[in-house]
């Protein structure tokens, strides 16, 4: 039976930036901004791209990223 060792793991400090924080002047931060189109798995092999507004498809294809493609696609003509 073969004896296993535990590797070193070094720890560094986190240092926090606080000029990173949210502030209500700046707006919202890219994280927390709702994608606009998103893609959603309509049956086997089978994707809706789906305004997130309103919940009306846009678009439709049968490979995952040729959907993801298109939404961005659309995001980006928006």
């Amino acid at each position: 039976m073969a004896a296993f060792t535990p590797l070193p793991h070094t720890v560094s400090p986190c240092i926090v930036d606080t000029d990173d924080t949210f502030d209500a002047a700046d707006g919202p931060s890219i994280s927390l901004i709702q994608p606009r189109y998103r893609v959603v798995l309509a049956g086997k092999c089978f994707f809706h791209i789906e305004e997130t507004s309103t919940g009306l498809v846009r678009g439709f294809r049968t490979d995952h990223n040729e959907a993801c493609h298109l939404a961005r696609r659309l995001e980006g003509s928006a």
